[in-house]
């Protein structure tokens, strides 16, 4: 089986040595060990570290860029077929078409058109069709997640996306209000937590948001009233308890403040 090193890869795929190391230290490939201790990679490798590559791009989560890689890595051949290989997404499949015929892999739907020949020096990923599968919740929450450490206003549009496709999603509400109040946009935030509240019931989370969202906004009272709703909901929220007894107090409420900052402590006590 024919091994390629780091300058073959270097140069089939136009990768850095840095980006190549950070895709081997993500996980999608693992090559073994030449001689002198030298990475070498097989004919498999180079198409996973080039498609992962082109999916991270597109800011596909990595779970689903492993779980997808994993599946095509099964059935890939050992070795470039004379006639080349192609790998091309097919509405919601990836079919791979070599010389014999064409196959299909399971759970490839996000892998990008790709073809090469590495006889020849090339390897590439070609253009995605303009018509791409529509990701679901499941895959919108998750790109979310994925765009908060670097793209929040994009982070937000893809919860949106998620509760729109999946409106029960809890943690898609609670987390876009979290990156909306984050971001300044009270107003905003505040109208996603009480339009959650109003699909899907109280729950204690999703009211300790919105009061320490209200207390930011300066509004006392509605705060101390979302605080309550969470006690009903949860008791045992101790935070909640701590919060409510300052915003008693500043009441002058002090009999009630005495009996929440009590339950606090009993709580928070080891």
């Amino acid at each position: 089986m024919q091994q390629y090193g780091v300058r073959d890869v270097e140069k089939l795929l136009r990768l850095s040595r840095a980006t190549l190391r950070a895709l081997i230290g993500a996980g999608f490939v693992t090559p073994s060990r030449g001689p002198r201790n030298a990475l070498q990679f097989s004919f498999q490798d180079l198409i996973v570290l080039r498609t992962a590559q082109a999916l991270l791009d597109a800011r596909v989560p990595k779970r689903r860029i492993l779980q997808s890689l994993r599946e095509l890595r099964l059935r890939l051949p050992q070795t470039m077929p004379l006639s080349g290989l192609k790998i091309r997404a097919v509405g919601d499949r990836v079919v791979v078409s070599e010389r014999e015929g064409r196959w299909q892999a399971d759970s490839g739907q996000y892998l990008l058109a790709f073809e090469g020949d590495p006889a020849r020096g090339a390897l590439g990923v070609i253009e995605p069709p303009a018509e791409q599968p529509q990701a679901d919740a499941v895959d919108w929450f998750d790109r979310a997640i994925e765009l908060e450490a670097h793209d929040a206003n994009a982070a937000q549009q893809a919860y949106q996306r998620a509760i729109r496709d999946a409106p029960a999603r809890l943690d898609a509400r609670v987390n876009l209000g979290r990156l909306l109040h984050e971001a300044g946009k009270l107003a905003q935030a505040e109208r996603v937590y009480r339009e959650a509240l109003d699909a899907l019931g109280d729950d204690a989370l999703l009211n300790y948001n919105l009061a320490v969202l209200l207390e930011d906004m300066g509004r006392g009272d509605d705060a101390m009233r979302a605080y309550e709703a969470v006690l009903r909901e949860d008791p045992s929220l101790a935070d909640a308890h701590h919060n409510l007894a300052l915003l008693y107090e500043a009441g002058g409420r002090a009999r009630d403040a005495i009996r929440h900052m009590a339950q606090y402590r009993r709580l928070t006590r080891r």
